[in-house]
């Protein structure tokens, strides 16, 4: 005997599928706003690298324990907004990482990306 099936619940089973595959998808700045990866990728990882230990002399390693990341989300917001150079280092970082678009939402999406993607483990 077939079975019949039921066009509602198929259309159903279609919808399920295309939401799990966007939840696997990285995400995707919207119009207007980044994610922080978005940002990272285009104003931090020049001088912090893909990894973020660093890829200039004098830049500090994020996964380092005693680094960046050790410190509160408050500092580094503004290390970030205003621009920072660590003690000893050569060079400063820009304000907003040289980036005047990053708006302060931005900056701390950079900011909660970093501490997932560089967490000291």
């Amino acid at each position: 005997m077939m079975r019949a099936t039921n066009p509602v619940l198929a259309g159903l089973g279609v919808a399920a599928a295309a939401l799990a595959a966007l939840a696997t998808e990285p995400r995707v700045a919207v119009a207007g706003t980044a994610t922080g990866e978005s940002t990272y990728q285009s104003s931090c990882v020049a001088c912090h690298g893909a990894d973020g230990a660093g890829v200039l002399p004098g830049v500090p390693d994020l996964t380092s324990t005693d680094g960046p990341l050790a410190l509160a989300d408050a500092v580094l917001v503004k290390r970030i907004a205003e621009g920072f150079q660590s003690p000893g280092s050569p060079m400063a970082m820009p304000p907003r990482g040289g980036n005047p678009g990053l708006s302060d939402e931005d900056i701390k999406a950079v900011v909660r990306y970093m501490r997932q993607e560089f967490a000291i483990r």
